[in-house]
């Protein structure tokens, strides 16, 4: 029987905090995926960096506030989003899938039950479905807000049993890192733990639009499926296969 993870890959992580995308990075992490199949672990990819790719390919230098801007930006990176990752797949012998959703394809039963299933289908088929937002349709109403959200989202649909979200940070901490130097990394936490909501920080970076709050929440979400969340920084080299071998990296919070 396969295990099944959700893995989420922020936009500062995705393009080197804005420079455009950075495929040698997002390389190491299709590797890293590439060697979970090989340990029979299905995995479903939740990645951001559209908005952000799109910005560089149009030479904008600060993320725009219309609606209509960042719905632009998004359809022109998500086409260099979509081509990186089938390049590098494919170097591996592997098949990619796009799958664009919209907070309504999910608060609808039987929508969210057709993405399930055709999930359940790509993941037999032996692909890697790369999930985002779909931007160009998605509106302030109902965005999902971040892909935090989404990926914990999809973790529930496909009955995941781990959600990695990977990010710019170490994990969560018990004070801010970039304000006290004292901060500790929490390396495991039980979900209903209060301390957890009350370290995580509810600001983004300036190219995402989730901070470790809508990660603390999203953890949460998954956990209504029994799947435990790991945060931990993409930057860890061989993050993924060393999560697989057991090791602590970043923040476990369990069931």
């Amino acid at each position: 029987m396969h295990k099944r993870w959700v893995i989420k890959i922020g936009s500062a992580l995705l393009t080197n905090d804005g420079k455009g995308l950075d495929k040698e990075a997002i390389a190491t992490w299709v590797n890293q995926i590439s060697e979970l199949r090989h340990q029979n672990i299905d995995v479903v990819l939740v990645s951001s960096g559209a908005i952000a790719e799109g910005m560089k390919r149009l030479n904008w230098q600060q993320r725009p506030q219309l609606i209509h801007q960042l719905q632009a930006a998004a359809a022109v990176g998500q086409m260099g989003l979509v081509q990186t990752y089938e390049s590098l797949f494919a170097k591996q012998n592997i098949h990619t899938a796009q799958v664009l959703l919209t907070h309504d394809n999910l608060a609808n039963a039987q929508q969210s039950s057709n993405v399930s299933v055709t999930l359940d289908a790509l993941l037999a088929l032996g692909t890697v479905p790369i999930v985002n937002e779909n931007d160009t349709v998605a509106t302030d109403e109902i965005k999902f807000g971040d892909n935090d959200t989404l990926a914990a989202l999809v973790a529930n649909l496909i009955d995941a049993s781990k959600l990695v979200i990977l990010t710019d940070q170490g994990g969560v901490y018990d004070a801010d890192p970039r304000q006290n130097i004292d901060a500790k990394l929490i390396d495991k936490i039980h979900i209903d733990d209060e301390k957890l909501e009350q370290v995580a920080g509810r600001e983004g970076g300036s190219l995402g639009s989730g901070g470790m709050y809508t990660k603390v929440l999203a953890a949460k979400t998954a956990a209504k499926t029994n799947t435990n969340t790991i945060i931990a920084s993409g930057r860890t080299r061989d993050v993924l296969t060393l999560l697989h071998s057991g090791a602590t990296i970043g923040t476990l919070i369990h069931c």
